[in-house]
């Protein structure tokens, strides 16, 4: 029992270490307008942004304080700063991150993801390439999305 029980830990650690840092990066075979080397990349970021926007990873729910964030404005790609979803299409969905039911037009790009053993709709920056989140079928109308984005990967420009 107790050898199964240690098991079980070892591999859910590994899982839950895998996803914490996410796998490589789904954007390292194709090419985007804004391109950096990495070193350049890490300099840009905070290491939260890095890991989240490079590498793939998901920072810990209810953590952002853009869930908060209730002004108009636009939010943008905190990697190249190209707009990606207006206030105005912002929600509460109660999953603890930033929530859009629709992005801008052209902001956005998409990817099948099955990495967790999971069949999810992977959200990157369309210019940059940046893991932004994810997007799945069960927001409000009109379009009956939900953009379930990383905040650590947006920043927020207030409205003038």
């Amino acid at each position: 029992m107790e050898t199964n029980r240690r098991s079980f830990l070892t591999i859910a650690g590994l899982g839950a270490l895998t996803a914490a840092c996410g796998g490589a990066p789904a954007e390292a075979a194709q090419k985007f307008p804004f391109a950096l080397s990495d070193a350049e990349w890490r300099k840009r970021l905070s290491p939260a942004a890095y890991r989240v926007l490079r590498q793939g990873a998901t920072e810990y729910a209810f953590s952002s304080p853009l869930n908060k964030e209730h002004r108009a404005g636009t939010f943008t790609c905190a990697g190249c700063a190209l707009p990606l979803f207006s206030s105005t299409t912002k929600f509460d969905s109660g999953t603890g991150w930033p929530s859009f039911w629709q992005p801008l037009p052209s902001a956005v790009a998409t990817d099948a993801d099955n990495s967790l053993g999971m069949s999810r709709t992977e959200v990157r920056c369309r210019r940059c390439g940046g893991h932004l989140g994810h997007v799945f079928d069960d927001g409000p109308r009109p379009t009956g999305k939900r953009y379930c984005m990383n905040g650590v990967a947006l920043a927020f420009v207030p409205k003038a």
